[in-house]
């Protein structure tokens, strides 16, 4: 059956039998290749389900090591894990979880220098960095690459996420054109966040890219989902790609990778 072991069928038997994803879509998960950048809180639940589903190649990309302050939030890891590079500590996991998957380990940030040679190896990526520099950074490479790419963020108890298709949807850009002013938005360290409200956004990035994966449901597209966990509010904001846009629109300003950490305003 389409090249399966007999532990493959047994194992993913609860998609196989899933009207819309079936043996074709398993076998798609199994030869696709997704890069998660940042194994963070939105990273860690979304490389769980992307190994629980099958999918064959996981790129991790992080530069960190485990801290005991991310256990509240990042599953991936335990408290055995602390001071060892995350990758590392994450690849032990989903490979534990899932023999099948290879994961390839880029003990890096991911920057202008290294993103073109990164990315376009794989066929979708999930951006769940905690900065603004690598979320442009992500968009811009994806958009020039040609790769399907959701992102995420999550602060306190409200959490957001889209999908970008390059040329076919809105891009980050279209809806966030220059970045907030430096230390306008308080990030985790300084405002704190729910580690549960993480579970919820990672797991929707991989439910994302699963669909884009095999083909199936209706990708959030040129729409922005927003969760307040504090209320169990979700609104969904419709979005629309910007004519004007300077990376995907119809005649694009950027065209190579910039400095992302002045376009932010931090520094590298």
């Amino acid at each position: 059956m389409l090249g399966f072991t007999e532990d493959q069928i047994r194992r993913y038997a609860r998609h196989i039998v899933l009207q819309g994803v079936g043996g074709k879509g398993q076998r798609r998960l199994l030869d696709a290749r997704v890069l998660v950048v940042g194994v963070g809180g939105l990273g860690s639940p979304a490389a769980l389900y992307l190994a629980a589903a099958g999918v064959g190649t996981i790129g991790l990309v992080d530069s960190d090591v485990v801290d005991v302050s991310n256990l509240q939030r990042q599953v991936l890891f335990e408290a055995r894990d602390a001071g060892q590079p995350k990758v590392e500590a994450a690849a032990e996991q989903l490979r534990a979880l899932n023999p099948d998957v290879t994961v390839a380990l880029i003990r890096d940030r991911l920057t202008s220098a290294n993103a073109r040679v990164i990315v376009p190896d794989y066929d979708v990526v999930i951006d769940g960095s905690d900065n603004f520099p690598t979320r442009y950074l992500v968009n811009d490479v994806c958009v020039m690459s040609g790769k399907p790419f959701v992102w995420g963020a999550a602060n306190q108890f409200d959490g957001q996420w889209s999908v970008v298709k390059p040329r076919e949807s809105a891009c980050y850009r279209c809806v966030f054109p220059s970045s907030p002013p430096p230390d306008s938005v308080p990030d985790c360290v300084e405002a704190g966040v729910i580690g549960a409200l993480t579970g919820v956004i990672g797991s929707w990035l991989a439910l994302e890219a699963i669909k884009l994966i095999v083909g199936v449901g209706t990708v959030t597209t040129d729409r922005l989902t927003i969760v307040e966990g504090y209320t169990g509010e979700v609104t969904q904001v419709h979005i629309a790609r910007r004519a004007d846009c300077a990376v995907c629109g119809d005649a694009p300003t950027v065209t190579e990778l910039i400095d992302y950490e002045l376009f932010c305003g931090v520094r590298a």
